[in-house]
């Protein structure tokens, strides 16, 4: 009697732990449209970054008026901003609108007069 009790607990506890997984696997992100546009060359990635000074100082200080900022979330502040030629661009998620317009008020605020483009992205809600 103890030895098929056993057997049933050990057999639910599979069948719960597949179950499980499977659910995870139908939950996962798929990025490969967005992986494909990085790798397209149309975009700019972190690697197109400019090492010129002046390419640098704008994109220090749109990070610092980013980090200073106490409304926008921990996402919001990681995005990426890459400047090169004097053009910026900022790519990433953030998680509203407001955080998106906050950002790119910012960004606009510190690069003094350099062109911005705005390639972020708005999460949306699970």
């Amino acid at each position: 009697m103890l030895m098929k009790r056993t057997s049933l607990i050990l057999a639910c506890l599979c069948a719960v732990s597949l179950a499980a997984i499977a659910a995870d696997d139908k939950t996962k992100p798929d990025n490969t449209a967005t992986n494909e546009r990085d790798r397209s060359g149309e975009t700019q990635t972190s690697g197109d970054q400019s090492n010129s000074s002046a390419d640098l100082k704008i994109t220090q200080a749109i990070r610092q008026a980013l980090m200073k900022d106490g409304e926008l979330s921990m996402t919001a502040k990681n995005i990426k901003i890459i400047t090169d030629n004097g053009q910026v661009t900022l790519r990433g998620p953030v998680k509203n609108a407001q955080e998106k317009a906050k950002i790119d008020q910012l960004a606009r605020s510190a690069a003094g007069g350099a062109k911005i483009v705005d390639q972020l992205d708005v999460k949306k809600s699970d």
